[in-house]
């Protein structure tokens, strides 16, 4: 692809919290998530209000060739008129940790919804474990 100054490549493997900073990670720690992908990515640009995106699937990133996480082309006439920013560096921190809240809220829900238990006519899952009040309280 022809080089053009307007457009910003973002690369999943740019957020990723395992991989330390000379390994390709681009944010801080706090702006991080566990395991990203195109999705998670694309999602997180549109929440961050980014309007005038791109995206391409299953291509690598020349550093990385064996994963095919697929990337996400952003304007960044478009980033200044939505974030107010045209700054990568900025956009990335921004869009990471809008992602960052998403993930946590997304493992907070989860949380609740286990200790909620299953619904009311969710069969199967009631009957995997009887166990009644006080059998509880001595556990």
């Amino acid at each position: 692809m022809d080089h053009n100054p307007d457009r910003i490549v973002l690369w999943p493997g740019y957020f990723d919290a395992k991989n330390p900073r000379r390994a390709g990670r681009r944010v801080p720690k706090d702006a991080a998530v566990k395991n990203p992908d195109l999705e998670g990515l694309i999602l997180a640009a549109r929440t961050a209000g980014v309007k005038k995106m791109k995206r391409e699937e299953r291509i690598s990133h020349p550093k990385r060739p064996h994963a095919l996480e697929g990337r996400l082309w952003l304007s960044r006439k478009g980033a200044k008129e939505s974030i107010g920013t045209s700054s990568k560096e900025e956009i990335m921190q921004i869009i990471g940790g809008v992602w960052q809240k998403m993930h946590k809220d997304a493992i907070q829900a989860e949380k609740i919804s286990k200790q909620k238990g299953p619904s009311k006519g969710d069969r199967r899952a009631r009957s995997q474990r009887k166990v009644r009040n006080n059998q509880r309280k001595r556990r």
